[in-house]
């Protein structure tokens, strides 16, 4: 039996969970997330916990009873504390800076990238205009909005230029041969 799938879900004060079938919904301080999971998993309650509990041991059945639990783990924690993702910038001259809602970008292009926030998403800048911090409930939309961010100019190989994630190790390559 799967070791995460087995895991109970507690449910923190202040979070709902509605569970129809194999759609379920989970509200909580932060926002509302809704999701609709495979018929081959079953959702419990069970006093202040979801459990998670599959109909038969085939093989997908087993890969979707963890999967299950995380993604609706993930929910839970979503709603009631949020999730963040820390990026950094390095490089001489670039930078973020705020412009409302919008995060704008400045790498070495010949204009600024500006960047809106998707509902739920919102950008903040840190120490020297060169944190930039991710935060919202959903942890998918958090992780696609912090690839995009560094996906405006990913690190590089030479110099470590670029938009890293906080504690990416970026491998370094050698210049020219012939350099001293």
């Amino acid at each position: 039996m799967s070791r995460v799938g087995r895991l109970p879900i507690p449910i923190p004060a202040g979070v709902e969970v509605d569970v129809k079938g194999s759609h379920i919904r989970v509200k909580g301080p932060k926002g509302e997330l809704e999701r609709t999971f495979p018929a081959v998993v079953a959702f419990e309650m069970e006093d202040g916990t979801v459990v998670v509990k599959r109909h038969t041991d085939e093989k997908f059945d087993r890969s979707m009873h963890g999967t299950a639990r995380a993604v609706l783990n993930n929910m839970v924690v979503g709603v009631s504390e949020g999730f963040t993702k820390i990026l950094e910038i390095q490089g001489v001259g670039y930078r973020a800076e705020m412009q409302g809602e919008n995060l704008v970008l400045h790498v070495g292009y010949s204009h600024p990238v500006i960047m809106e926030p998707p509902k739920g998403i919102t950008f903040a800048v840190g120490e020297r205009n060169v944190i930039i911090t991710v935060s919202g409930y959903d942890r998918e939309e958090v992780g696609q909005q912090a690839a995009l961010v560094r996906r405006t100019r990913p690190p590089e190989p030479y110099k470590g230029k670029g938009v890293r994630y906080q504690g990416e190790k970026v491998r370094r390559k050698a210049g020219k041969a012939g350099k001293a």
